[in-house]
């Protein structure tokens, strides 16, 4: 018999007695939800009218053709509101807080996108809206800081640990113990306890049903893989659900960082070095040393920069039910370069890890089969650490500049 909130040996809900009674409440209203289907009907008329439902899906012609080999569609969560695919979970969850009744909603964030995603959700519905974001995020993802605050949220950067998303999550969790009758954690993976990773994976999965249909109407067959970089997991849940009846393979890619021999990646499903452990509310593989303490991880995406992985992803990990690769950090620079220069599209960081795996596929395969990628996110967000990267000297100019205005 299934063990609630488990997929097969991982996720779960490890809570302090205080949370308890919060998430019997939370699991009952999605229960609820999710067996109206007026529900359902309600979310998506407020998805295509208040963002871009569906989001197209973009035949890459000019990848297709540079590489050779399969059609490459790209799924444009890029051109969902606020950039990115963060607000399919936040607003599903905005109209679950309306019916718990709760005035306040508290998010974590990595990349940001989350974050500007819970913001406005918090506008739309007029909630009072607190984020967290690990300090060395904040830095790296300043422009999605500055729309956080102008939209109305207080942006509260974390101190202490690594000072990136595990700690924002952890500071998150601290917030609702002491806020819970008012407040609403809006988590923005598909990882933490039971019901976080079944429900956003349920709003998500608009993703894979909107591609499904829209690779079916296209050319009249499904694909034979289909990409998305997998950080929490919370996009590439929502590209898969739609193909998990299929015989259509499945393809997580994950930060390599500086390559897995260096230690500094985040890679959980990919690597070696990850092994199962309980944290934050859940069991799933964790970087972790042998006396379970976690370990610092790098990405140059800050999205996909945290220590675990949807437990729903390493259950299919383990059966082999979705592949999962890593991409360095200059794979996804080289692939993010590309995709602008014959495409003109700009993915985000955490997309270009999809984008770069998928790059090194597509030639193996024939001009017949057809790939998607999941381009979860735009890359405006990312231009201070692409450009460093990139070492553009017209950039560094333009930023040297401004700082003497600034200082003047």
């Amino acid at each position: 018999m299934k063990k609630r909130g488990y997929y097969g040996n991982f996720g779960g809900a490890f809570l302090p007695e205080i949370l308890i009674a919060t998430f019997d409440e939370l699991e009952a209203q999605f229960e609820k939800i999710k067996q109206d289907p007026k529900f359902w009907d309600t979310y998506v008329q407020l998805m295509s009218s208040y963002s871009c439902r569906p989001t197209p899906l973009t035949f890459a012609r000019n990848l297709t053709n540079y590489f050779g080999g399969a059609k490459i569609y790209i799924k444009r969560e890029d051109l969902n509101h606020t950039g990115a695919h963060k607000l399919n979970n936040v607003m599903g969850q905005g109209l679950l807080v309306q019916k718990m009744g709760k005035q306040r909603v508290i998010a974590e964030t990595g990349a940001g996108q989350h974050g500007v995603a819970c913001a406005t959700m918090a506008a739309k519905f007029g909630f009072d809206c607190t984020i967290y974001m690990g300090e060395i995020d904040v830095i790296r993802q300043r422009p999605n800081v500055f729309w956080m605050e102008q939209l109305g949220a207080t942006v509260i950067p974390v101190t202490n640990g690594t000072r990136i998303l595990k700690d924002a999550i952890n500071e998150a969790f601290r917030d609702w113990v002491s806020n819970m009758d008012t407040t609403h954690y809006v988590l923005g993976t598909a990882c933490g306890p039971h019901p976080f990773p079944e429900m956003v994976t349920y709003f998500q999965s608009i993703i894979g049903q909107e591609a499904r249909k829209q690779i079916l109407e296209i050319e009249g067959k499904l694909p034979k893989r289909v990409y998305a970089c997998v950080g929490g997991g919370s996009n590439a849940m929502g590209l898969f659900s739609g193909f998990l009846n299929d015989p259509v393979e499945l393809v997580g890619v994950e930060a390599g960082g500086k390559g897995l021999a260096s230690g500094l990646h985040a890679s959980r499903l990919s690597s070696d070095d990850a092994s199962p452990g309980v944290a934050q509310g859940y069991k799933t593989y964790f970087l972790q040393d042998d006396d379970g303490q976690m370990k610092e991880t790098h990405s140059i995406s800050a999205g996909l920069d945290y220590v675990g992985v949807s437990p729903i992803l390493a259950d299919m990990h383990d059966k082999g039910l979705a592949r999962f690769e890593s991409a360095t950090d200059e794979k996804v620079i080289a692939a993010l370069k590309l995709t602008m220069q014959k495409e003109g599209i700009i993915p985000a960081l955490e997309s270009s890890h999809a984008f770069a795996q998928a790059f090194e596929e597509a030639p193996q395969l024939s001009k017949d089969e057809i790939i998607i990628i999941n381009q979860s996110g735009r890359g405006d967000k990312d231009i201070f650490t692409v450009a460093d990267a990139l070492d553009d000297p017209k950039w560094k100019k333009f930023i040297k500049t401004k700082a003497e205005e600034y200082h003047a």
